[in-house]
C-alpha cells in the first residue's frame, strides 16, 4: 500500500484510483478502511472458503476480491462465489454468494452498508456468520427480510451452490473437512465416501477373479503338458475379462494344444 493510499480523505474517489493490494474498499465514492484480519477472523475465513470453493456446483471462489459495482462502488467480501473473472482487475457487478464474518469491534453501520451495496449490485445472498455470542449466520436476500440459522442448522444457495452448508462447518474445521472431503468426491462423479470404497471392494473382487482365473488356467495347462509360448502366456496374464479366463479354462480341460485354447 502507498503512503498515498494511506492518507485517502473523504472522497469522493473511483475504483480506477485503488490498486490490488489497498487496503481500502469504496461505497458511493468514500473509501472505507479494511484492517487485517486477526487470529480467529483469518482462520474461519479460510474453513469457509475451503467448503464454498469444493462445492459441485462452484464455478469460482475468491478471498477478498475486489468488485466493482459502479465507478464509486468497490467491494471486497471476505468469501465471494459467482462466475469466473472474465479478466484480471476489479470484477464487475457483485457475486451471487457473498460471506462475511464479523468479530470483535465490527462495525455495525458499515456492515450494513456493505450488504446493501452487495444485494443493490446483483448478489442474491450475503450471509454474515457471527463470531461473537452464540454461533448463527444471518443471511439477507433481495426483497426479502434478514432470518437468523443457528449452529445447528443448514444454509442453502439455490442455483449457486449443489449442496447444504452446516453452519458449523463455516466455524469448525473437521465439519468444514468432511463437507470439502464430499465436494471433492462428488466433483469425481462419486456420491460419498462410501461409494468410493464400495467401488474399492468390487473392483477387488474382480481382480480377485481375474488372478485365481489366471492361476487355475495355467495350473491345467501344466497339469495337461500343454506348452505355452511367451506370446501365449502374455495374452493369458494380460487378460483382465473373467469370464474370458473361464471360458479358456474350461476349453484346457479337453483341448490338446495351446493353438487349440485360442482358436
Amino acid at each position: 500500500m502507498t503512503e498515498a493510499h494511506r492518507q485517502l480523505g473523504p472522497g469522493p474517489f473511483r475504483a480506477e484510483h485503488l490498486h490490488d493490494g489497498d487496503r481500502y474498499e469504496l461505497s458511493n465514492g468514500h473509501p472505507i478502511y479494511c484492517a487485517p484480519a486477526g487470529r480467529d477472523h483469518a482462520d474461519h475465513n479460510l474453513t469457509g472458503s475451503l467448503m464454498l470453493a469444493t462445492d459441485p456446483a462452484t464455478d469460482w471462489a475468491g478471498v477478498d476480491a475486489g468488485y466493482q459495482a459502479d465507478g464509486g462502488t468497490l467491494r471486497a467480501p471476505d468469501i465471494a462465489v459467482g462466475p469466473t473473472p472474465e479478466r484480471d482487475g476489479w470484477i464487475p457487478g457483485a457475486p451471487l454468494l457473498a460471506v462475511e464474518y464479523a468479530s470483535r469491534g465490527q462495525d455495525e453501520q458499515e456492515l450494513q452498508s456493505r450488504i446493501a451495496d452487495l444485494l443493490t449490485a446483483g448478489s442474491r445472498y450475503v450471509w454474515v456468520v457471527r463470531l461473537v455470542g452464540p454461533r448463527r449466520v444471518e443471511v439477507y436476500s433481495q426483497d426479502q427480510p434478514m432470518r437468523l440459522v443457528g449452529a445447528d442448522d443448514t444454509l442453502q444457495a439455490p442455483g449457486i451452490l449443489r449442496n447444504p452448508i452446516p453452519v458449523r462447518a463455516l466455524y469448525e474445521r473437521e465439519p468444514a473437512y468432511e463437507a470439502a472431503l464430499t465436494n471433492l468426491l462428488q466433483r469425481r462423479g462419486y456420491d460419498s465416501l462410501e461409494a468410493v470404497q464400495a467401488e474399492s471392494e468390487a473392483r477387488g473382487e474382480a481382480r480377485g477373479k481375474v488372478q485365481g482365473g489366471m492361476q487355475t488356467l495355467l495350473m491345467m495347462l501344466d497339469a495337461r503338458g500343454i506348452a505355452l509360448s511367451e506370446a501365449q502366456r502374455q495374452t493369458i496374464l494380460n487378460s483382465q475379462d473373467p469370464e474370458q479366463l473361464r471360458l479358456w479354462v474350461h476349453r484346457a480341460a479337453v483341448v490338446d494344444s495351446a493353438d487349440a485354447l485360442f482358436r
